[in-house]
């Protein structure tokens, strides 16, 4: 049996704040537990739901020395679906009402959860064959095991390997801060290392930045990202956010895989979310009576004739709200309804806001989270945008497709490996897209949507035949990781 343990900062059902949560949670229960013991560990912070909480069982503690102190260490585990949780404990750590403060204490706090993600398995009897890291807080993990644990025989023969899931957060500050809190050897911050010796060349070591994932990607033994497009993307400069150097030297250990999504979770057919449930043969009068209902509850005009819109997203720039932004007044036609779910930027919070105050029967903006709320957009919305200036993966795309709701999407990351592009003449593809970061261009797709949905009525309702019959479950992804762990 293969072992393999899964090390992240958050994850589906404890703790949310992105699409990490989503893969750390459901890809260890895709695998067939009578060949792969996959077990996860996360910090155990406060904020976990009580109903968590109370059920978690105390399975040790010790003090781990870090930074010349002796830290407590607890560990709680839970089994659920099959499947073990560890919870490193530390209130001072992971006491707070939230997952995440600020850079600077968020370094110490996960260089502490990275060297205890290690430090307990001796104690909790588990030896994986593989560790699964996510994203900047686990990127130690590979640093860690290949240093200062080398030492003890119980970690010899333990592969790595580090999933990019949004290569924007590092997790970056200067030399003499990171190696003071993580207590690190000074072979660590060598040019080429933790260090980048051409973005430090001259500078003195005192005032050199150390890039805890690029650590984790320098030491781990394969590199994942989510999807296939955003794999090539990152080796450029555009995208590389300064690792694209590195990237492209590890490029034969550097796999895109796409993520998935919970496809009992995401499921119109049986969503009590929802107000009217359908399938793909049934879509036509359900998703109609679905806009109604929403359009009753935002208090829009309830009329099967307006062009539903939707956008269900963190509002920031990334985002490429900005390109709405530009060209809002004419999305806002007297034919169209634009409806928005999220929080971000107070920009964007207020934009959206101002429009819906000069548009009050065209734009509903809602200004916060509800997941309620998401599921039944998804069953109303005619039209998903989502115009990203990057998107690693993205998975509001493979939700609109799971619900029938036609994705409107910028040809980047997973956007362009999920979303096929219409054509009308093949009669092909999946939903809309455009390849440049350009407003009116973005503006040229909506039109063109509108259009088929208008005056080409029965090509737009075998657009989302095609969009709902295309699987995007976690099974395919999977299928590729299980590929993966065997080569290691």
């Amino acid at each position: 049996m293969k072992k393999i343990l899964f090390v992240a900062s958050e994850c589906v059902p404890f703790v949310k704040t992105g699409g990490l949560a989503d893969v750390v949670g459901t890809l260890p229960k895709i695998f067939d537990k009578r060949y792969y013991d996959i077990r996860v560990v996360i910090p155990n912070y406060h904020c976990i739901p009580w109903e968590y909480r109370e059920k978690m069982i105390t399975t040790a503690y010790f003090y781990m020395d870090q930074h010349g102190e002796n830290l407590y260490v607890g560990v709680k585990s839970l089994q659920i679906d099959g499947i073990y949780y560890y919870f490193i404990d530390n209130e001072q750590y992971f006491g707070g009402s939230v997952p995440y403060y600020d850079m600077f204490q968020d370094l110490e706090r996960f260089a502490f959860f990275s060297k205890a993600a290690l430090s307990i398995l001796p104690v909790v009897d588990f030896k994986p064959d593989i560790i699964h890291c996510h994203d900047w807080q686990a990127a130690l993990v590979p640093v860690y095991l290949n240093t200062i644990f080398q030492g003890n025989g119980f970690y010899w023969g333990i592969r790595t390997v580090m999933t990019i899931h949004n290569l924007q957060f590092q997790g970056i500050w200067n030399v003499p801060h990171i190696q003071g809190i993580t207590s690190l050897p000074d072979e660590c911050f060598q040019p080429g290392r933790l260090v980048d010796p051409y973005q430090n060349m001259g500078v003195l070591k005192e005032h050199q930045n150390a890039n805890l994932l690029r650590g984790g990607l320098v030491y781990s033994d394969y590199i994942t990202t989510v999807s296939n497009t955003y794999a090539g993307e990152i080796q450029t400069s555009y995208y590389g956010e300064g690792l694209d150097g590195l990237l492209r030297m590890r490029h034969e250990r550097l796999w895109g895989i796409v993520n998935g999504i919970d496809y009992d979770t995401y499921n119109p057919a049986t969503d009590s979310k929802i107000a009217f449930n359908y399938d793909v043969s049934n879509f036509r009068e359900q998703k109609r009576a679905n806009k109604r209902a929403l359009q009753e509850e935002l208090g829009l005009p309830v009329d099967d004739y307006h062009f539903m819109i939707a956008i269900i997203s963190r509002l920031t720039d990334q985002k490429g709200l900005d390109l709405v932004n530009y060209v809002m007044n004419e999305i806002c036609t007297p034919d169209t309804q634009f409806v928005i779910l999220g929080t971000g930027d107070e920009r964007y919070e207020n934009s959206f806001k101002y429009f819906q105050s000069i548009y009050g029967d065209r734009v509903s903006a809602n200004i916060y989270y509800s997941d309620e709320r998401s599921h039944k957009i998804y069953a109303a919305a005619d039209a998903m945008l989502v115009p990203s200036r990057f998107e690693p993966c993205g998975l509001t795309q493979l939700m609109s497709l799971r619900y029938g709701t036609v994705p409107i999407v910028r040809e980047t990351g997973g956007l362009k490996d999920t979303v096929w592009p219409y054509n009308e003449f093949e009669q092909t593809g999946t939903g809309f897209t455009f390849t440049n970061y350009n407003a009116h261009e973005m503006l040229n797709q909506i039109n063109y949507a509108k259009h088929v949905y208008y005056d080409q009525r029965d090509n737009w309702d075998r657009i989302i035949e095609r969009g709902m019959s295309v699987d995007w479950s976690w099974q395919n992804s999977a299928n590729i990781y299980r590929d993966l762990y065997d080569r290691m």
